[in-house]
């Protein structure tokens, strides 16, 4: 798991703890941050408490080097990686003119580098696992201007991890390594949409469980029957036969805002 001391990523990660999952907690935050919660130790802490053996891991996928030490270590700790999941990403929602090049670089640094860097670290070890899948948290690919036009630095960021879904999945078919995206129909309140200063109010989104219960029916999916697509949390749930969506939201029966590429 990429990113995954807090929010959607460690949401996930507790839903896998359930079943008892040894998981790695692959992010960069290892002493408290002054505006985000969580880190990779406490998020260990949270993981174990649910059941999972967890193994902290201080990664910056924007270094290689660091990205193979920590799959390096995972195999030594758990005995090899069946599942990896894509879910550190980087996020500015600014014009051209309003995004410095820092911010360009960090976004697809993070982003589509460093999910292609570690699924690319990770495939040797997943093309021996009995049902292995990689699920990156990314939006369905749409070309059309007006996903492009308002922050196209984060779109093209946010569309070269769903490319390497696209490509990946068609890639590994033939030795059954299930590739897939996973993006939520609504917005999801998580830290990262506090870091965006008020502009959008908790009341009208949902809370990052429906992406973790999303996730792992897609998860215990048979990987050879199951890649190459780009879910929507809502149509999984569909899927899994939850009918009820309204125990998701922050404020049950509040409008619920759209996310941001649908």
């Amino acid at each position: 798991m990429t990113g995954g001391s807090r929010g959607i990523g460690l949401e996930i990660a507790k839903r896998a703890a359930k079943d008892g999952a040894n998981i790695a907690i692959a992010a960069k935050t290892a002493d408290p941050h002054p505006k985000l919660p969580g880190t990779i130790f406490t998020a260990a802490g949270e993981l174990e408490e649910a059941g999972a053996k967890a193994l902290p891991l201080q990664v910056d996928i924007r270094d290689e080097n660091q990205i193979a030490d920590a799959v390096e270590k995972t195999v030594e700790a758990f005995g090899g990686i069946d599942i990896l999941i894509n879910n550190a990403s980087a996020i500015n929602l600014t014009g051209t003119l309003e995004t410095p090049m820092k911010r360009y670089d960090l976004m697809h640094q993070v982003n589509a580098r460093g999910t292609f860097a570690t699924s690319q670290a990770c495939l040797p070890h997943l093309l021996k696992a009995e049902n292995p899948h990689i699920l990156t948290l990314s939006p369905p690919l749409n070309m059309q201007p007006h996903w492009f036009e308002n922050h196209v630095a984060y779109t093209m960021a946010k569309y070269g991890m769903s490319m390497c879904v696209l490509g990946m999945a068609e890639e590994f078919r033939d030795e059954g390594v299930a590739v897939n995206a996973l993006w939520p129909k609504t917005v999801i309140a998580t830290a990262a949409i506090a870091m965006l200063g008020g502009a959008v109010q908790p009341e009208f989104c949902r809370t990052p469980d429906i992406v973790a219960d999303a996730a792992y029916w897609i998860l215990t999916q048979p990987s050879r029957n199951c890649t190459g697509n780009f879910f929507i949390d809502e149509e999984v749930l569909g899927k899994a036969g939850v009918t009820d969506l309204d125990q998701y939201a922050v404020k049950p029966g509040s409008k619920l805002l759209p996310d941001l590429f649908l």
